[in-house]
């Protein structure tokens, strides 16, 4: 990417893709124009996981695979080792104020595995029925952050099992307790206006006091599982088969997103710059 394409990719990206996520491929630049080009789409912040920053460029947030650190992201599913796989999530959810989005950019890729999926959560709330959305309009869920898979009551934990050093509190990995964000069960896009379902599987918790909106509590459970799954449906999500020098931007205020993980020992390194969240969309829970 030269400094005369620059301008026109990112203008091509915030048209086709920042509302959502888009991709471009082939981009064979230095760390110091990634960051460049990710800055065109906001203010660009820092990971609070500081373990995966680099020293010489801390708005790089490296997602390294085949590494010394992977035994501490391996777990067992199905008794397949896997290193590195998340479930579907936005980031910082937990904190009540997820950034805005975030540049990928494939610098190592695995031959097999290793996807990043990639869902849209605008368009799964326009797919509901009219008596699901009229529910939702009321709701307000809870998220849990928990270093721990198996405290998620939400995600699929069918055969599994944490690996012999996955973390087990925060502090493990150098991150603050959080105190219980609180979302609206449908929140409205800052920019584009569109209605999103802000119901996702990580961290998620509960339905805040179901009773008040004529829910019993199994429910609002049943409500959180059949969306949950919902907003999973193939025609709602893409998984991307990373190349060399891929790029792909996405709006973590509309899509939520997942990885695959890769099998132990395979280099995967992906350079991520994330741009700035600046409206606070959920809340920290003081009460109930």
């Amino acid at each position: 990417m030269s400094g005369h394409d620059r301008p026109e990719q990112a203008v091509t990206m915030k048209r086709n893709g920042w509302s959502r996520w888009s991709g471009i491929r082939n981009q064979d630049i230095t760390p110091e124009k990634q960051i460049e080009f990710s800055r065109i789409f906001g203010p660009l912040e820092m990971h609070p996981l500081e373990a995966t920053t680099r020293v010489d460029y801390p708005e790089l947030f490296v997602l390294e695979n085949g590494g010394e650190k992977d035994k501490f992201f391996t777990a067992y599913y199905k008794g397949e080792e896997i290193v590195g796989r998340l479930d579907w999530h936005k980031d910082l959810h937990y904190t009540g104020r997820p950034n805005h989005g975030a540049l990928l950019r494939a610098v190592v890729v695995a031959e097999e595995d290793g996807l990043t999926g990639f869902g849209d959560l605008a368009k799964a709330y326009d797919a509901l029925d009219d008596e699901t959305k009229s529910i939702l309009e009321k709701l307000e869920v809870a998220y849990s952050f928990s270093m721990q898979r198996r405290h998620m009551r939400y995600v699929d934990l069918e055969g599994y099992e944490p690996g012999p050093y996955s973390p087990r509190k925060p502090a493990d990995v150098n991150f603050p307790d959080f105190v219980d964000a609180v979302y609206p069960a449908v929140v409205t896009h800052p920019i584009s206006g569109r209605k999103i379902l802000e119901v996702i599987e990580q961290f998620l918790d509960r339905v805040i006091t179901p009773q008040q909106f004529g829910l019993s509590n199994d429910e609002s459970i049943e409500l959180l599982e059949r969306l949950v799954a919902h907003a999973k449906k193939p025609e709602f999500t893409y998984f991307h088969k990373w190349r060399e020098g891929d790029m792909v931007l996405w709006d973590n205020w509309r899509a939520m997103h997942c990885t695959t993980g890769t099998k132990p020992g395979v280099k995967r390194i992906i350079n991520r710059t994330t741009i700035e969240g600046d409206v606070t969309l959920g809340r920290s829970l003081t009460s109930e």
